[in-house]
């Protein structure tokens, strides 16, 4: 089983951004403590005063989709989705290690 990882760039509408910030940090909440969650990290960008970036890894792809089913996400989800006004299709990776992986996860 390899890991799945992820960058996904969303863009929220001019003033939103920091609502959607919040939303976004409360989904790492949710799902931070879910099996196979290694890493879920929310960024602004410095010079794109309305991008955030979101970072993922998970011990499997099988462990990203069940997150979704979480309680409470799907709501999230809902109430996050007016703020935003574009997102960008993920860009897709296998993590094989580095600082906050373990070794042997996902291999």
């Amino acid at each position: 089983m390899s890991r799945f990882g992820m960058f996904g760039k969303l863009t929220a509408y001019p003033g939103q951004r920091d609502a959607l910030v919040q939303h976004l940090l409360t989904a790492a909440t949710l799902v931070g403590s879910a099996p196979g969650c290694e890493l879920y990290v929310v960024s602004t960008s410095p010079t794109e005063p309305d991008t955030i970036w979101v970072t993922e890894a998970w011990r499997s792809k099988a462990d990203h989709v069940a997150s979704l089913s979480i309680a409470g996400v799907q709501e999230l989800i809902a109430k996050a989705r007016p703020l935003i006004a574009a997102m960008s299709e993920p860009i897709l990776l296998t993590p094989v290690g580095g600082k906050g992986l373990t070794a042997d996860s996902g291999r």
